[in-house]
């Protein structure tokens, strides 16, 4: 999918170093209520601090969080 600045991928297949802006949270209303609580809605900026084996960890602002890889697949981002 292509947004309005490039391509809208899962947060699983972004690579290390890279930052992106959450587009979609493709999931139900309880997965979606529990990221929101966690800052992590539509417009936020996110940057990927690891991601190989295990799951993942971002940065949002000044906090870092760890989300599981199927957490992960269903935040949908764009690369900025």
């Amino acid at each position: 999918m292509i947004g309005k600045k490039g391509v809208i991928v899962p947060l699983a297949m972004l690579p290390v170093g890279k930052n992106a802006v959450i587009v979609n949270v493709v999931g139900g209303e309880g997965i979606r209520r529990r990221l929101t609580e966690l800052g992590l809605s539509r417009g936020a900026v996110i940057r990927v601090i690891k991601n190989d084996i295990g799951p993942l960890i971002i940065a949002l602002d000044e906090s870092r969080m760890v989300l599981g890889f199927g957490m992960a697949q269903k935040i949908m981002v764009e690369e900025i």
